[in-house]
């Protein structure tokens, strides 16, 4: 299975964010059910307004029993 370059282009910038300590962790609500949910996300500025870029939120539970890793 190959990842697709969209994937890793924003796999990219958020390494990028990491390194420049522009992080946050966000509560939001999902948006089909209403439930919290803890995301992940990209911090940057226009002027004087933080932008935040969502990239993905952490796993509910054990995040060992929501992903299986992909097969040989």
């Amino acid at each position: 299975m190959s990842i697709p370059e969209h994937a890793r282009a924003n796999f990219q910038t958020l390494l990028r964010a990491a390194a420049d300590g522009n992080l946050a962790l966000l509560e939001c609500a999902d948006t089909e059910t209403g439930a919290a949910r803890y995301v992940i996300c990209a911090v940057g500025r226009d002027g004087g307004e933080f932008l935040f870029t969502p990239f993905g939120h952490l796993a509910d539970g054990n995040p060992y029993e929501a992903y299986r890793p992909p097969e040989p």
